[in-house]
């Protein structure tokens, strides 16, 4: 490939997104905070997997910091805070919150939106239960306030890479996930992850399109 059409595929990668379905419901975030009280080295020496949760709500400015971090745009040129293979980024992130689980926001599944920093309503109503249900019956994960659910549609890098691009997307996947352990624990929170669970099962209960694929749930909420 000469090095033209490369930058084209770049900047396409990049920059598509695929439109809010007409008539979506969009919620704008609090543009995220760049600077905080932690530093890297006391966020990873601190990180550990958290199973229990206080019945403690969140606010719409923790949700914006916490999905920045996984899939947020950190540069002018489009960049995300996550590296992914030749920037097509393949991932899709959505947020399911509980009742009055966020000041501010109905209880749904939401889609995370990085050009927009927005969440999308996809479907409404508390489904922290169902997702529970579908990961196996690990009931401790509906006590979370949310959950971010780290998916892919996959034919964004195998496009490019083959097959090869589904390892490239669960590379991708674990960058992320890292993420929001990492900012979960620089605000004082605390993240669980998941990745036992029925696909099929989850995907209805997410109310998913079919070529998103949900490969890790993570909840998050103030320590129990």
């Amino acid at each position: 490939m000469n090095l033209f059409w490369g930058a084209i595929m770049l900047i396409f990668g990049i920059f598509f997104q695929p439109p809010s379905a007409p008539g979506a419901e969009l919620v704008k975030l609090p543009p995220p905070a760049l600077k905080g009280a932690v530093s890297v080295e006391a966020a990873l020496k601190a990180r550990r997997t958290v199973r229990s949760f206080a019945s403690r709500s969140l606010d719409l400015a923790q949700v914006s910091q916490l999905l920045w971090a996984t899939q947020g745009i950190s540069d002018p040129r489009g960049l995300r805070t996550a590296p992914s293979a030749g920037a097509t980024y393949p991932l899709e992130i959505y947020l399911v919150a509980g009742n009055r689980s966020v000041s501010s926001l109905a209880p749904g599944v939401y889609r995370y939106r990085p050009g927009e920093h927005a969440l999308e309503l996809t479907l409404k109503g508390d489904q922290r239960s169902r997702v529970a249900q579908a990961s196996l019956n690990q009931s401790w994960m509906a006590t979370a306030p949310v959950m971010v659910v780290l998916g892919a549609e996959y034919s964004r890098c195998t496009k490019r890479y083959g097959q090869r691009g589904v390892m490239y997307t669960h590379m991708e996947i674990g960058h992320a996930g890292e993420n929001l352990f990492l900012q979960s624990e620089a605000l004082g929170l605390g993240a669980g992850i998941v990745g036992a669970f029925e696909d099929q099962n989850l995907h209805q209960a997410l109310g998913l399109p079919p070529e998103h694929a949900p490969l890790l749930v993570m909840p998050v909420g103030y320590k129990h």
